[in-house]
């Protein structure tokens, strides 16, 4: 009975182990025909498509190298136009805009004050012109009696304290007329200044050019003994400039004479040409940025430029025409 009952323990794992090797290979030969069918279907599938190359043909064109900044364009030429005397301004001529000439009349200060000096001045000139008249003929006289009185003390009939007074009495009117010729010279500069601030009072157009701004109305008091009182400005608007800014580092590529042009915000398709004509040497420093001031002239003659106009300039290093 031991013996039946040990075949029967043995036969039973025998049996197990031969039933999971055959679940192995009936897994393993789906897994196989899973992975043949995958390939099959990707091998009957799509090719990938092939990179596509962006192409353009090839064409001729205008090259330039160039140095950009930013500029302000100004009147080259302009006049701050002031007064040289004090007093209330009575008369503005001229309004912004309009068109002047040199010697044209601006303005003009209340006259009365300078008037009455003037007449003050040559009331004193016309007495002491006569004092020296009346003088003058004194002397004559006193000339005579030195003479009568030097006559007189040769042939003894005359005292020598007689010749002496009439001999002094020459030379102090000799001093009078001298010290009257000095007043009169005085008082004629005076009245030579008091007529120069008389025709201060007037003011002229020192320059042909436009009037750009005013800065003083009419019944301002003007005092010219504190600060210089500018009535308004004279600009030449037919040649402008343009001040670019150049920064520190593109500043020793430009050159005075180098070609440029330039833009503005109004006029972005219209290019203006022009050249440097100088480069001032003293630096400004925005925001920590050293920029240099670059000057360059440019003609006006159709008046599209006008006062504080942004510039977008371009300055020439280099450029070639119909390059591949």
């Amino acid at each position: 009975m031991l013996q039946k009952s040990g075949h029967g323990d043995i036969a039973k794992p025998v049996k197990a182990r031969k039933g999971r090797a055959r679940k192995a290979w009936i897994f393993a030969l789906l897994l196989g025909a899973a992975g043949a069918g995958g390939y099959y279907v990707y091998a009957q599938g799509p090719a990938p498509a092939a990179a596509q190359m962006a192409t353009a043909p090839v064409v001729r064109g205008d090259l330039e190298q160039n140095v950009t900044a930013l500029g302000t364009i100004k009147p080259k030429t302009y006049v701050d136009v002031g007064t040289q005397v004090s007093g209330q301004l009575r008369k503005v001529l001229v309004e912004i805009g309009d068109t002047v000439k040199k010697g044209d009349l601006l303005a003009q200060i209340d006259p009365t004050v300078y008037q009455t000096r003037v007449i003050g001045d040559q009331a004193q000139l016309e007495n002491l012109k006569a004092q020296l008249a009346q003088q003058r003929a004194q002397l004559d006289l006193d000339k005579l009696r030195d003479q009568r009185a030097s006559r007189l003390l040769s042939s003894q009939a005359g005292s020598q304290d007689a010749a002496d007074a009439a001999a002094a009495t020459v030379r102090i009117g000799e001093a009078k007329i001298r010290a009257l010729e000095a007043q009169i010279k005085q008082t004629q500069a005076t009245l030579d200044g008091d007529l120069a601030n008389l025709n201060y009072t007037k003011i002229y157009a020192p320059m042909d050019g436009v009037v750009v701004t005013t800065s003083a109305t009419e019944g301002q008091t003007l005092n010219a003994n504190q600060t210089a009182p500018i009535v308004l400005r004279i600009a030449d608007l037919d040649t402008m400039q343009v001040w670019a800014q150049v920064a520190e580092a593109d500043i020793p590529k430009v050159k005075v004479g180098m070609s440029v042009y330039f833009t503005t915000l109004g006029m972005p398709d219209r290019r203006f040409n022009a050249k440097v004509v100088q480069i001032l040497p003293t630096p400004e420093t925005v925001n920590d940025v050293v920029l240099y001031n670059v000057l360059i002239d440019v003609p006006n003659t159709e008046r599209l430029l006008m006062t504080s106009m942004s510039a977008q300039v371009f300055f020439m290093l280099g450029s070639a025409k119909d390059a591949l």
